[in-house]
Parts: C-alpha cells; structure tokens; sequence
C-alpha cells in the first residue's frame, strides 16, 4: 500500500501538471498570438517527460491488482464508467498532443488543441471521482456490487475531481513559471505568476470547503482529517499551500515548486491516514491483501524496479529542470521587485497560520491542538509585523 500511495503521489505531482498545462490552452485559446506563445512553452515542458509521468499510473495499476486482487477487481467493476472515461481521455490527449506539430492548417490547430483542453480536464476530473467513490465507502466488495452511477456521481467525488482539476492547473501553471524565469522570458513570467495565484486561490477554497462536504458525505474520513496524524498532515498541507503562494508572489519559483508539490503529496498521505485500515466498504488492508509470498515478491520486483527507474528518472529531470532540452537558450533575468508588493508573503504567512490554527484549535484535540495554538501566535506575531510594516515611497501620503 505505501508504493501505491507514493506511485499516486508522484502521478498528481508530475501527470498532474501536465493535465494542467492542458487545462490553460483553455484560457489562451481567444488570443491566436498567445495561444502560440503558451503553446511553445507548454510543449517545450511537455516533451521530454510526457510519457515517463504515465509510467506512475502503470506502477500503480500492477502493484495494486498484484498485491490486492479482490478490492482492484471491486474497483474496477464498480467505477467502471470514470476509469473509462479517464481512459478514453488519456488516449484522445496523447493522440492530440502527438498529431500536433501535424497540422496543416489553423483550423487543425485549434481543433487539436481544444480536443486536447477537454481530455485534460475530463481526465483528472474522472480520477478524481474515482478516488472520492472509493474515500466515501461507495464501493463494497464483489464483481460489479456498487452502483454504477451514484458511486462516483456524488458530493465527495464530485468535490475531489473539480479539486484534482484545480490541483493540476496549480502546479502546471507554478512549474511553467519556474520554466519562464529559467528563460528570462519576463511577460511570461508575470502571466504563468498571475495563474499560479490565482489557481492556488482556487485550489484553496475548494479544499477548505470540501472539508465541509466531507464531513456531511463522507464521516470516517472527516475523522480521520480531525484527529492526530491525519489533523498533522491536513495543516502541513494547509501552510504548504500558503507557502507556495507567499514564494510566487516573491518570485522564489524554484521553492514555490517544492511547497506546491509537499501541499499535494500531504494531501494524498492524509487521505490514506483517514481511511486507515479500510481499503473499501468494510474491508480492511489484511483481509484485502493477497497471500504473504505474492506480497514479497512484488516487494522484491518493486525494488529492484526502482534500482533502475529512480536514476533515470532523476537524470531525466535534473536534464530538463537545468534547462538542457530547452529549444531557446536560457537567459538568466534580475529579479522583478515592486513596491506594493513587499508585505505579501507576510500577509499570506499570516492569512494560512491562522487558517492553520483555527482548525487545529476547533476541530482537533491532543498535540494537534497544541500546534493550532502556535499556530495562532505566529498569526498574531505575523500581523503585528504587519501592521507596523513602514510604508514605502510610493505608499506612502503626500503630507508623509
């Protein structure tokens, strides 16, 4: 079970982003300039790493029908409608994004990228579902034993697929933004800035609200979120996601990446944490399990797998992110800087310690509350700072 979290993990962190990338040719696509600007930088992220994110999903899909026949089979059976949807999506977005560079002409191209714009949406949406159809206990098992329709057309699959959707535009939008200042393309820069903040506000609030559609739809996972471990790690994810925020308002897009990817991969942990130890409708991980020697085997077959595909993969990686497979060469830029914004990751330090501490304060008992309390005297220490921030010249009165 913990290679399957840690394969779906880094599937949203690095598949995530794609979808997302997929999700903005939405918004360039009125301006024909603009969607051939986006689209060069979108493709130019897109081309080395594409198909190795998708090995994740494939990780996950063995592992999981290896290791847990029953409740895969369970799984599959009863959300087959989303698992083919996101299947149908991946094929149309990959022959899109393949037949690209093939079109002849500019009513090919728009068609191509809005065929590619609705796969990227509807396939995260559609995974999304899936995982809220399995977290609400929607999903007994046996062969086909859930409702087709209502296990995945419902409050908490509904919540997390519009999430995973607004997730996925997060971090494509905080990466392209790290990808444009390793450019030194400075328009780039405070457009990609512009979705990152605004994805990210987006992001938030559905989070935030969604615990209250969890806790109606969902009550084993609200109490898992509420108590200890579980509590820890929804705040984590919380201040991560502030983080994030605070570090592309200060254009420190390089940590901006590594907070947005830990706000997403506590989320997946806390999740795991809830649901902890039923896989499905009451069904544990001991009864779901297949026998002790399939289970060392596919463990021996993962590491050893793993020997292999972690350098590659890290090779891969470290070749892109240094800027190795970009077609333009890269240009280092000074970093903007502008006045009105010097208090900002202040003020979104303070706005995510109190949001920390509120529900750790509330909701949540034992040391997790304790963390709530400090989290609430940073706020008050992070507004005081605030508040008695000196104005800056062009702030500041003319009688000043």
């Amino acid at each position: 079970m913990f290679f399957i979290l840690v394969g779906l993990a880094a599937y949203i962190v690095l598949a995530g982003a794609d979808f997302g990338a997929g999700f903005w040719t939405l918004v360039f696509s009125r301006k024909s300039d603009d969607r051939a600007k986006f689209g060069a930088y979108f493709h130019n992220a897109m081309g080395p790493v594409w198909e190795a994110n998708h090995v994740w999903l494939i990780f996950i899909l063995v592992v999981c029908w290896t290791a847990y026949p029953v409740a895969f089979a369970s799984i599959t059976s009863t959300l087959t409608v989303p698992i083919l949807i996101s299947a149908i999506g991946i094929i149309a977005r990959g022959a899109a994004y393949a037949l690209r560079g093939m079109a002849a002409a500019a009513s090919d191209l728009r068609l191509d990228d809005r065929v590619f714009a609705l796969a990227s949406v509807m396939t995260p949406f559609a995974l999304g579902a899936t995982i809220g159809g399995i977290a609400s206990g929607r999903v007994p098992v046996g062969n086909a034993a859930g409702n087709l329709l209502t296990s995945w057309l419902n409050p908490t699959s509904s919540l997390i697929g519009a999430f995973s959707i607004a997730t996925s535009a997060y971090l494509s939008a905080v990466y392209l933004a790290a990808d444009a200042w390793r450019r030194g393309d400075a328009d780039m820069i405070r457009v990609f800035r512009k979705m990152a903040v605004r994805a990210g506000i987006v992001a938030g609030v559905l989070a935030l609200s969604g615990l209250l559609v969890i806790r109606v739809d969902a009550q084993p996972i609200w109490n898992g979120l509420m108590t200890g471990l579980g509590a820890c790690l929804l705040s984590i994810s919380i201040a991560s996601g502030f983080a994030t925020l605070a570090l592309v308002s200060s254009y420190n897009f390089g940590l901006a990446r590594i907070s947005a990817a830990l706000a997403v991969v506590t989320i997946v942990a806390g999740w795991a944490v809830a649901q902890q130890p039923r896989v499905l409708q009451n069904f544990s991980i001991c009864e779901a399990a297949a026998g002790r020697s399939t289970l060392i085997a596919v463990t021996i077959s993962i590491v050893c797998g793993l020997i292999l595909l972690v350098p590659s993969m890290a090779l891969l990686f470290g070749l892109f992110l240094k800027g190795r497979f970009d077609i333009t060469p890269t240009v280092q830029i000074p970093m903007p800087r502008r006045p009105q914004e010097n208090g900002s990751i202040l003020a979104i330090s303070a706005v995510g310690s109190f949001l920390v501490g509120f529900v750790g304060t509330v909701f949540c008992s034992g040391w997790t509350q304790t963390l709530g309390v400090l989290c609430l005297c940073l706020f008050a220490v992070l507004a005081y700072l605030l508040a008695a921030r000196p104005l800056d010249s062009d702030e500041k009165t003319p009688n000043s």
